[in-house]
Protein backbone atom coordinates (compact mmCIF):
# COMPACT_ATOMS: atom_id res chain seq x y z
CA UNK A 1 0.00 0.00 0.00
CA UNK A 2 1.29 3.53 -0.04
CA UNK A 3 0.85 5.93 2.67
CA UNK A 4 -0.84 9.53 2.31
CA UNK A 5 0.37 12.52 5.04
CA UNK A 6 -2.49 14.04 6.59
CA UNK A 7 -1.83 17.51 6.07
CA UNK A 8 -3.49 19.09 9.32
CA UNK A 9 -1.75 16.62 11.49
CA UNK A 10 2.00 17.57 10.59
CA UNK A 11 1.86 21.02 8.67
CA UNK A 12 -1.53 22.65 10.45
CA UNK A 13 0.57 26.18 10.62
CA UNK A 14 1.86 26.63 7.42
CA UNK A 15 0.83 27.59 3.80
CA UNK A 16 -0.83 24.71 1.58
CA UNK A 17 1.67 24.52 -1.18
CA UNK A 18 4.50 24.41 1.74
CA UNK A 19 3.21 21.44 3.32
CA UNK A 20 2.74 19.69 -0.26
CA UNK A 21 6.54 20.85 -0.76
CA UNK A 22 7.73 19.18 2.48
CA UNK A 23 5.71 16.20 1.96
CA UNK A 24 7.46 15.43 -1.68
CA UNK A 25 10.95 16.08 -0.12
CA UNK A 26 10.33 13.79 2.77
CA UNK A 27 9.59 11.20 -0.16
CA UNK A 28 5.89 10.61 0.19
CA UNK A 29 3.50 10.85 -2.95
CA UNK A 30 0.57 11.19 -1.11
CA UNK A 31 -1.35 13.29 1.39
CA UNK A 32 -5.07 14.46 3.07
CA UNK A 33 -6.86 17.28 4.07
CA UNK A 34 -9.90 17.33 6.11
CA UNK A 35 -11.68 21.12 5.35
CA UNK A 36 -10.62 22.73 1.64
CA UNK A 37 -12.84 25.94 2.37
CA UNK A 38 -10.04 27.95 2.54
CA UNK A 39 -8.15 26.74 -0.41
CA UNK A 40 -7.85 28.57 -3.87
CA UNK A 41 -8.68 25.11 -5.32
CA UNK A 42 -6.64 25.52 -8.55
CA UNK A 43 -3.55 26.61 -7.17
CA UNK A 44 -3.90 23.92 -4.66
CA UNK A 45 -4.26 21.62 -7.95
CA UNK A 46 -1.42 23.29 -9.26
CA UNK A 47 0.87 22.36 -6.73
CA UNK A 48 0.31 18.72 -5.83
CA UNK A 49 0.87 18.36 -9.68
CA UNK A 50 3.88 20.39 -9.54
CA UNK A 51 5.44 18.24 -6.93
CA UNK A 52 4.13 15.11 -7.47
CA UNK A 53 1.74 14.29 -4.52
CA UNK A 54 -1.50 13.43 -5.24
CA UNK A 55 -4.29 14.65 -2.69
CA UNK A 56 -6.15 11.08 -1.92
CA UNK A 57 -8.93 12.38 0.25
CA UNK A 58 -10.44 15.43 2.44
CA UNK A 59 -13.56 15.80 4.30
CA UNK A 60 -17.18 16.37 3.32
CA UNK A 61 -18.50 20.03 4.39
CA UNK A 62 -21.81 18.39 6.50
CA UNK A 63 -21.90 15.28 8.61
CA UNK A 64 -25.64 15.26 9.39
CA UNK A 65 -26.66 11.95 8.15
CA UNK A 66 -28.31 10.50 11.89
CA UNK A 67 -30.92 13.73 11.29
CA UNK A 68 -33.64 13.09 8.12
CA UNK A 69 -34.54 16.52 9.01
CA UNK A 70 -31.43 17.86 7.58
CA UNK A 71 -30.53 15.76 4.65
CA UNK A 72 -31.68 18.59 2.05
CA UNK A 73 -28.87 20.30 3.58
CA UNK A 74 -26.84 17.56 3.46
CA UNK A 75 -27.49 16.86 0.00
CA UNK A 76 -26.94 20.45 -1.00
CA UNK A 77 -23.21 20.71 1.10
CA UNK A 78 -22.14 17.74 -0.43
CA UNK A 79 -22.70 18.93 -4.04
CA UNK A 80 -20.65 21.95 -3.16
CA UNK A 81 -18.39 19.32 -1.51
CA UNK A 82 -18.22 16.98 -4.73
CA UNK A 83 -17.27 19.85 -7.06
CA UNK A 84 -14.43 21.01 -5.09
CA UNK A 85 -13.06 18.05 -5.41
CA UNK A 86 -13.23 17.22 -8.53
CA UNK A 87 -11.90 20.80 -9.05
CA UNK A 88 -8.98 19.77 -6.78
CA UNK A 89 -8.39 15.75 -8.31
CA UNK A 90 -9.72 14.58 -5.11
CA UNK A 91 -11.35 11.15 -5.51
CA UNK A 92 -12.79 10.15 -2.38
CA UNK A 93 -13.65 12.21 0.29
CA UNK A 94 -14.96 11.33 3.85
CA UNK A 95 -17.84 12.21 5.57
CA UNK A 96 -18.74 11.42 9.40
CA UNK A 97 -22.43 10.20 10.19
CA UNK A 98 -23.18 12.64 12.93
CA UNK A 99 -24.07 12.57 16.56
CA UNK A 100 -26.17 10.46 18.02
CA UNK A 101 -29.73 12.38 18.71
CA UNK A 102 -31.12 10.04 21.08
CA UNK A 103 -33.59 8.53 18.41
CA UNK A 104 -33.59 5.11 18.17
CA UNK A 105 -30.78 3.02 16.86
CA UNK A 106 -32.73 1.82 14.18
CA UNK A 107 -34.34 4.68 12.73
CA UNK A 108 -30.46 6.77 12.99
CA UNK A 109 -29.56 4.09 11.08
CA UNK A 110 -31.34 4.29 8.35
CA UNK A 111 -31.66 7.78 8.14
CA UNK A 112 -27.60 7.18 6.86
CA UNK A 113 -28.73 4.72 4.67
CA UNK A 114 -31.19 6.94 3.27
CA UNK A 115 -28.95 10.03 3.23
CA UNK A 116 -26.38 7.89 1.47
CA UNK A 117 -28.76 6.67 -1.28
CA UNK A 118 -29.86 9.95 -2.01
CA UNK A 119 -26.43 10.95 -2.65
CA UNK A 120 -25.52 8.40 -4.92
CA UNK A 121 -26.20 10.96 -8.07
CA UNK A 122 -24.48 13.56 -6.89
CA UNK A 123 -21.91 11.04 -6.58
CA UNK A 124 -21.99 9.64 -10.10
CA UNK A 125 -21.62 13.45 -11.76
CA UNK A 126 -17.84 13.53 -10.99
CA UNK A 127 -17.14 10.13 -10.00
CA UNK A 128 -16.60 10.65 -6.55
CA UNK A 129 -16.29 8.30 -3.79
CA UNK A 130 -17.81 8.84 -0.55
CA UNK A 131 -16.51 6.96 2.74
CA UNK A 132 -18.20 6.73 6.01
CA UNK A 133 -16.34 6.56 8.95
CA UNK A 134 -16.66 5.15 12.50
CA UNK A 135 -14.88 6.87 15.09
CA UNK A 136 -14.42 5.63 18.82
CA UNK A 137 -16.78 7.30 21.41
CA UNK A 138 -14.25 6.85 24.60
CA UNK A 139 -11.26 9.12 24.06
CA UNK A 140 -12.16 11.47 21.00
CA UNK A 141 -15.40 11.58 19.63
CA UNK A 142 -18.21 11.13 22.81
CA UNK A 143 -21.78 10.87 21.41
CA UNK A 144 -21.08 10.45 17.76
CA UNK A 145 -23.66 7.69 16.64
CA UNK A 146 -21.12 5.43 14.61
CA UNK A 147 -18.70 3.30 16.12
CA UNK A 148 -18.76 0.00 15.37
CA UNK A 149 -16.41 -0.90 11.79
CA UNK A 150 -19.30 -3.80 11.70
CA UNK A 151 -22.12 -1.37 11.36
CA UNK A 152 -20.64 0.45 8.89
CA UNK A 153 -20.48 -2.30 6.38
CA UNK A 154 -24.05 -3.34 7.30
CA UNK A 155 -24.77 0.40 6.13
CA UNK A 156 -22.63 0.25 3.04
CA UNK A 157 -23.30 -3.15 2.15
CA UNK A 158 -27.02 -2.23 2.18
CA UNK A 159 -27.07 0.70 -0.02
CA UNK A 160 -24.75 -1.40 -2.40
CA UNK A 161 -23.38 1.18 -4.78
CA UNK A 162 -19.73 1.03 -5.75
CA UNK A 163 -19.00 4.94 -4.75
CA UNK A 164 -20.41 4.40 -1.28
CA UNK A 165 -17.71 2.75 0.45
CA UNK A 166 -15.97 3.08 4.29
CA UNK A 167 -12.54 4.60 5.32
CA UNK A 168 -11.21 2.34 7.95
CA UNK A 169 -9.46 3.67 10.91
CA UNK A 170 -7.34 1.50 12.53
CA UNK A 171 -6.55 3.69 15.54
CA UNK A 172 -10.81 4.34 16.02
CA UNK A 173 -11.40 0.86 15.78
CA UNK A 174 -8.45 -0.21 18.39
CA UNK A 175 -10.15 1.36 21.27
CA UNK A 176 -13.74 -0.15 20.26
CA UNK A 177 -13.24 -3.09 18.65
CA UNK A 178 -9.93 -4.46 18.28
CA UNK A 179 -9.69 -7.34 16.39
CA UNK A 180 -8.09 -5.16 13.45
CA UNK A 181 -6.58 -7.41 10.78
CA UNK A 182 -9.26 -9.81 10.18
CA UNK A 183 -11.81 -6.51 10.59
CA UNK A 184 -10.04 -5.20 7.46
CA UNK A 185 -8.85 -8.11 5.59
CA UNK A 186 -12.38 -9.98 5.28
CA UNK A 187 -13.93 -6.41 4.28
CA UNK A 188 -11.87 -5.40 1.84
CA UNK A 189 -14.78 -4.98 -0.50
CA UNK A 190 -16.01 -1.97 1.70
CA UNK A 191 -12.89 0.14 2.50
CA UNK A 192 -11.85 2.33 0.04
CA UNK A 193 -8.98 4.20 2.47
CA UNK A 194 -7.44 3.44 5.65
CA UNK A 195 -5.99 5.47 8.96
CA UNK A 196 -3.31 4.81 11.46
CA UNK A 197 -2.01 5.93 14.65
CA UNK A 198 -1.07 4.63 17.54
CA UNK A 199 -2.87 4.05 20.18
CA UNK A 200 -2.81 5.12 23.56
CA UNK A 201 -2.22 8.99 22.31
CA UNK A 202 -2.91 8.88 18.36
CA UNK A 203 0.60 9.59 18.31
CA UNK A 204 3.51 7.52 16.14
CA UNK A 205 2.62 3.96 15.40
CA UNK A 206 5.76 2.50 17.06
CA UNK A 207 4.55 3.64 20.18
CA UNK A 208 1.09 2.25 20.77
CA UNK A 209 -0.35 -1.36 21.36
CA UNK A 210 -0.68 -2.07 17.80
CA UNK A 211 2.54 -4.19 15.60
CA UNK A 212 2.17 -2.45 12.72
CA UNK A 213 4.36 -3.98 10.77
CA UNK A 214 1.76 -7.30 10.69
CA UNK A 215 -0.69 -5.15 9.91
CA UNK A 216 0.11 -3.88 7.16
CA UNK A 217 1.80 -6.86 5.88
CA UNK A 218 -1.22 -8.76 6.43
CA UNK A 219 -3.59 -5.99 4.44
CA UNK A 220 -0.69 -6.50 1.58
CA UNK A 221 -0.80 -9.74 1.85
CA UNK A 222 -5.46 -9.61 1.33
CA UNK A 223 -4.37 -7.20 -1.65
CA UNK A 224 -5.59 -3.90 -0.67
CA UNK A 225 -4.54 -1.50 -3.11
CA UNK A 226 -5.02 1.81 -1.83
CA UNK A 227 -3.57 4.07 0.49
CA UNK A 228 -3.25 4.34 4.45
CA UNK A 229 -3.23 8.17 5.63
CA UNK A 230 -1.08 9.04 8.69
CA UNK A 231 -3.46 10.58 11.25
CA UNK A 232 -1.65 10.95 13.98
CA UNK A 233 0.05 13.73 16.38
CA UNK A 234 3.76 13.52 16.71
CA UNK A 235 5.47 13.40 19.49
CA UNK A 236 8.46 14.29 17.99
CA UNK A 237 8.95 17.51 15.24
CA UNK A 238 6.59 16.51 12.37
CA UNK A 239 9.75 15.99 9.83
CA UNK A 240 11.36 13.83 12.08
CA UNK A 241 8.29 11.83 12.93
CA UNK A 242 7.75 10.96 8.87
CA UNK A 243 11.24 10.21 8.28
CA UNK A 244 11.55 7.84 11.18
CA UNK A 245 7.87 6.16 9.86
CA UNK A 246 9.62 5.88 6.59
CA UNK A 247 12.72 3.99 8.31
CA UNK A 248 10.55 1.49 10.28
CA UNK A 249 7.78 0.56 8.06
CA UNK A 250 8.70 1.01 4.16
Amino acid sequence: MRFSVVIPCFFNSIPFAEAIARIAALGFDAAEMWGWQHLDLDAARNVCQEHGVELVSMCTADFRLTEPERRTSFLSSLEASVKSASRLGVERMITQVGQDTGAPREAQHESIAAGLRASIPILESTGTTLMIEALNTYVDHKGYYLWSSAEAFEIVRAVGHPLIQVVYDIYHQQIMEGNIIPSVTQNLDCIAHLHCAGHPGRIELQYGENDYHNIFKAIDDAGYQWACGLEYFPTMAAEDSLRTFRKLYL
